[in-house]
């Protein structure tokens, strides 16, 4: 087992994230026109933790390419019942056989998958669709919704582009938009549970691999409205056991981020981050992974 705290599966894990992004979009609402989400009676951005999962799934494709048990589940241009079918294809399962197994068809395969795809055992997966099933997986890292600190002003910027979509158009040129915010710091929260860690086989190289890939995963996410997204801080709390040494809210309680400034705040210099370390209790430990 590796002396580092932050990479041990039988702990419990609570933590923290600090991101921004400057002239950009970092979670666009599709029922709003692709605008950045935000609070309507705060009017402070949000970014979901479907968007944060998205881009680590990104990152361990890159990460982990061909290396075994690091394929992604939901997978861009794949279906989900055809990831099933693997399974049912690499275990040389059919209905006729598995009706004299012991073990069913569908637990066998949910280990499969558990084993093969490294969304499936940390994230989770309801994998109940098509013939060939493979039940439901309550995956061990769970991430909440992240919250601007200051309220935001999602603005949309029209584009015009030169040229004509289809020779026959009259209109020598064609409008557009791009919709961003001009800065805004994020700060959201994850928990991994050891206990179901356990059982879904989350090591600790998975666990290196999540932090690695949460601290790459704006640096390979970059287009014209996330060019100037970063990751500033990812702060670790590790309990003593799988259960937990104190709640997670007393944990994030002890991390202040305030703005330094009277106007506006247009860069991460304009804040202020501080963890008060003394108040931390003495089965937990905190691991600085940035910030």
């Amino acid at each position: 087992m590796t002396d580092a705290v932050h990479l041990n599966p039988e702990r419990k894990h609570d933590f923290a994230l600090l991101f921004d992004v400057k002239d950009g979009n970092p979670n666009g609402d599709p029922d709003a026109g692709g605008m950045p989400r935000t609070d309507p009676e705060t009017m402070q951005g949000l970014v979901t933790d479907v968007a944060i999962k998205r881009k680590i799934r990104n990152m361990v494709a890159l990460l982990g390419k061909d290396k075994p048990g690091y394929d992604i589940y939901v997978e861009a241009g794949v279906s989900l019942n055809s990831q099933h079918e693997r399974a049912y294809t690499a275990l040389g399962i059919t209905k006729t056989k598995e009706k004299s197994k012991d073990v069913s068809a569908e637990t066998r395969a949910r280990e499969w998958m558990c084993k093969t795809f490294f969304d499936v055992r940390a994230f989770g997966a309801v994998m109940t669709t098509g013939s060939q099933q493979a039940g439901r997986v309550q995956g061990p890292v769970q991430f909440t919704f992240s919250r601007s600190i200051d309220p935001v002003i999602p603005q949309e910027h029209g584009i015009t582009r030169v040229t004509r979509t289809k020779t026959e158009d009259t209109k020598e040129t064609e409008m557009g938009g791009k919709h961003a915010v001009p800065y805004g710091l994020y700060l959201g929260y994850g928990h991994f549970s050891a206990p179901l860690a356990a059982r879904t086989g989350v090591s600790g190289d998975d666990l290196a691999m999540l932090w690695r890939s949460m601290e790459l995963m704006f640096e390979h996410d970059r287009a014209s409205t996330r060019g100037e997204m970063a990751l500033r801080g990812l702060y670790v709390f590790t309990h003593a056991d799988g259960f937990g040494s104190a709640p997670a809210h007393t944990l994030f309680d002890l991390i202040t981020v305030r703005s330094q400034v009277d106007g506006p705040t247009r860069s991460f210099g304009d804040y202020s981050v501080k963890i008060v370390e003394e108040a931390i209790p003495q089965q937990v430990t905190l691991t600085r992974i940035i910030g």
